[in-house]
């Protein structure tokens, strides 16, 4: 590539928004990125514009559909993305990513904690660091509740530490990926894949942006207690065969913990002339056997479940027509005509 051609090329991104309660927020949010569709200039040159905003409705109990449809109306570049039914953020943030169409793809949150100026730094890591993916990192941590910032906090350490690779990195929902390999994991994972476990498997390194944080839209959060802890078990899931090693583990602790047992209870009897009490020592080896063997069948259903789940085809994503025109909605429309 020529100087000139060099100096002439900007870096397109696809901003990826899945929205699921986004009524009061989501409109704030595309009105902040109305401000980088045209071309802008990062702190260290680089140039980039903002192609276009990637609105992947996840049927949420909201009126989510006609605010995205009035964005849509007023910004030429806003694309919604109207899924079937609710698939969660996960499946929503990926059918965004298989239909973009930019150099760059950016994944936001709906409630605004994720400043839009921020994204130039994130391109900027992508480019020194020679790295395909960047996730944010807040300094003063995410600006949610107390409780789901620690909840947040202990799943990742678990993985990192006991599930990922050796050269497992932190992830959040602000990242900076190649187009290329987003829609590629787009297209092609998995159901009830983990997407940044996803994305782990294609990129070579994944790296880190210090951001500062900003305090969320206020709305009612989409995530209860149960939704988290359900991304925590996909997490788990997806994450390969390291959860059946650990399983494996904690059989073979029981086992060795038995025998020990076992050899201390014979040496007290025969040497030392010590009764075991029968009953305790029963009830303390069921417990101990049938806990580990329970934990070990949860831990493998759950294995046999994402294997089912896949074997039948059951779709991640389903992207349908406008909700608002659909066939239903048209069909209404010429009834109420003849009427």
């Amino acid at each position: 590539m020529s100087n000139q051609n060099r100096d002439k090329y900007i870096a397109t991104i696809s901003v990826v928004i899945p929205v699921y309660q986004g009524e009061a927020t989501i409109g704030q949010v595309v009105d902040e990125l109305a401000s980088y569709i045209h071309p802008s200039i990062s702190d260290t040159g680089l140039k980039y514009v903002v192609s276009e905003v990637l609105l992947v409705n996840d049927c949420g109990p909201d009126n989510s559909v006609s605010v995205i449809s009035q964005l849509a109306q007023k910004y030429e570049w806003v694309r919604p993305i109207w899924l079937s039914r609710n698939f969660g953020q996960h499946a929503a943030t990926l059918a965004g990513m298989s239909s973009s169409t930019s150099d760059w793809i950016v994944t936001l949150d709906e409630d605004g904690q994720h400043d839009p100026k921020e994204i130039a730094k994130l391109l900027d890591v992508a480019i020194e660091q020679n790295s395909q993916l960047v996730y944010g990192r807040f300094t003063a941590g995410a600006p949610h509740s107390k409780w789901r910032n620690i909840f947040s906090s202990v799943a990742k350490w678990l993985y990192t530490r006991l599930l990922a690779p050796e050269d497992g990195e932190f992830f959040s929902s602000f990242r900076l990926m190649s187009g290329e390999i987003g829609r590629s994991v787009g297209a092609y994972a998995g159901s009830g894949v983990y997407l940044d476990v996803a994305l782990t498997w294609v990129v070579d390194r994944s790296v880190t942006c210090q951001l500062k944080s900003r305090v969320e839209y206020p709305r009612r959060s989409g995530f209860t207690f149960r939704r988290l802890l359900s991304h925590f078990l996909r997490l788990v899931l997806s994450s390969g065969t390291r959860p059946l090693r650990l399983v494996s583990l904690i059989g073979f602790s029981s086992f060795i913990f038995g025998l020990l047992y076992a050899a201390y209870a014979l040496y007290g009897r025969f040497v030392n002339g010590n009764v075991v009490a029968g009953w305790t020592t029963v009830v303390i080896s069921i417990a101990m056997a049938s806990g580990a063997t329970l934990f070990s069948l949860g831990i493998l259903a759950e294995y046999l479940g994402v294997v089912v789940r896949n074997a039948i085809g059951r779709p991640l994503y389903l992207i349908r027509s406008n909700p608002l025109n659909d066939a239903i909605s048209r069909t209404r429309k010429s009834r109420q005509s003849d009427q």
